[in-house]
C-alpha cells in the first residue's frame, strides 16, 4: 500500500505523519510505502521543522533525512490513499490536481478517527512546542486507526497469497 500524507508546506504535520504512520507499519509487519508533500513550494527541499523532528525523536522516530517536496497531480496515480491533514489542504489538493484529482483516494486524516466529522489537524507552525506534542498525539491515533483498518486487508491479501503458491 502507498499512502501520502499532505499539508500546506510540508515541513510540520505531514513529515510527523509520514514518520509516524511509515513506523506503526513497519512495526505491523506491513511493507507499506508512506510519504509526504504540501500544496504550497515555499518550503520544496528543506528539513521538517526543528520543533516537528525534536517531537519525533523524542517518541523514537527519526525524520531528519525527509526533504519537503510539492504535491503533484500525478500524485494520484502513484498513491493507494492520500490524506489530507486539514479541510484548506483537502481544497488545494483538488485544485491542484484537476482532472486527476479522486476523491475515492483523498480524505482528511482525521476522519479516519472521527467519520464525517472533517476535523482539522492545526498547523503547529504559529505557535510553542506544546502543539507540536498535540499535533504528534492526534496524528499517532489516526496512524493507530489506519493500520487497524487496512493493515488486515493487507495482512489478508499477503497470506492468501502465500497459500495459493
Amino acid at each position: 500500500m502507498k499512502i501520502l500524507m499532505v499539508c500546506l508546506g510540508n515541513i510540520c504535520r505531514s513529515p510527523l505523519a509520514e514518520g509516524i504512520l511509515q513506523e506503526k507499519a513497519a512495526n505491523a509487519g506491513l511493507m507499506w510505502s508512506v510519504e509526504s508533500a504540501g500544496t504550497n513550494n515555499y518550503h520544496t527541499g528543506e528539513p521538517p521543522h526543528s520543533l516537528s523532528q525534536k517531537v519525533a525523536k523524542l517518541n523514537g522516530i527519526d525524520i531528519s533525512k525527509q526533504r519537503a517536496r510539492r504535491f503533484t497531480p500525478d500524485d494520484f496515480e502513484l498513491y493507494d490513499k492520500i490524506y489530507a491533514l486539514a479541510e484548506d489542504v483537502l481544497y488545494e489538493m483538488q485544485r491542484i490536481a484537476g482532472k486527476k484529482f479522486d476523491a475515492s483516494k483523498a480524505d482528511l486524516l482525521m476522519n479516519e478517527l472521527f467519520p464525517g466529522e472533517n476535523m482539522d489537524v492545526p498547523d503547529p507552525w504559529y505557535g510553542p512546542e506544546p502543539g507540536y506534542h498535540e499535533v504528534f498525539k492526534m496524528i499517532d491515533n489516526a496512524a493507530d486507526a489506519i493500520i487497524s483498518k487496512y493493515g488486515k486487508i493487507n495482512t489478508i491479501s499477503s497470506s492468501d497469497k502465500a497459500n495459493n503458491s
